[in-house]
């Protein structure tokens, strides 16, 4: 979850073969071919949220948001507890817009306005994360409820702290380089920001996953299992596949040339 560095080098090399269209080498996606998770210099940067193998990841979003606002809105209503899985799945459904808005941009253009627009989706996802937190504790405390009572409570605590200090740690490289030692210091860090991000997308899945077998899914809003499941499996092949290994620091050409020396 993490906004690429701002960058003056120009775009990886191209290369072309027998007429086809020049396709990026060294941007080369973790799965699929060159140019799979790529944004074309010319090509709108909304299209990036349906690119390559991204509109799965669409599919598992809306799959997840759809079931938990239907269950939801099929029952009974509660001011302090409805809003709580509502407010969590459109946070999730902008988290992962925010990444993949981001993840194939290429030019220092691209980059600059998808920072832009990850760092926005990002904050709604916050707000909604936060306001969907102070609801379901509200309701535990007016109704004497116990705390911490289930493995979607112990990670969604865990998360919620793991995901609050990766948005600082991407402010302060993004906005405010000097607090880590300067722009160049706080470039080295972008790729390390970009792990976490994935790392913390895997916690937000396994924290979804884990409000599916929650005594108010599984006895109030009905929501059976294998929906979430499935809208998680979607996910992550269409956000995994699409990790540019040169942005983790990960030089898959250069690799493959020095083996073959």
């Amino acid at each position: 979850m993490a906004p690429s560095e701002p960058s003056t080098q120009s775009p990886p090399p191209l290369s072309t073969t027998d007429g086809e269209p020049a396709t990026p080498t060294e941007s080369e996606p973790l799965l699929g071919g060159p140019g799979d998770a790529f944004q074309k210099p010319d090509a709108p940067i909304f299209l990036n949220l349906v690119l390559g193998t991204a509109w799965l990841s669409q599919l598992g979003a809306l799959l997840l948001l759809i079931a938990t606002w239907s269950a939801v809105f099929l029952h009974k209503l509660g001011a302090l507890i409805s809003p709580h899985p509502l407010l969590q799945s459109l946070g999730t459904f902008l988290l992962i817009q925010a990444i993949l808005v981001l993840q194939p941009t290429s030019t220092p253009d691209a980059k600059r306005l998808g920072q832009r627009i990850h760092a926005s989706l990002h904050l709604l996802s916050f707000l909604c994360f936060v306001s969907g937190i102070t609801i379901i504790e509200t309701n535990k405390h007016v109704n004497h409820l116990a705390h911490l009572h289930s493995l979607h409570a112990y990670l969604g605590v865990i998360t919620g702290t793991l995901l609050l200090a990766q948005y600082v740690f991407g402010i302060c490289i993004w906005a405010v380089p000097a607090v880590l030692g300067g722009e160049e210091k706080a470039k080295s860090l972008w790729k390390y920001h970009r792990y976490a991000g994935y790392g913390l997308l895997v916690l937000v899945l396994a924290t979804v996953a884990a409000a599916a077998d929650t005594d108010y899914s599984r006895n109030v809003l009905k929501i059976k299992g294998w929906t979430f499941g499935l809208g998680i499996a979607l996910v992550v092949l269409g956000v995994y596949p699409r990790v540019q290994l040169r942005k983790l620091g990960i030089d898959r050409v250069r690799q493959e040339a020095t083996r073959a020396v």
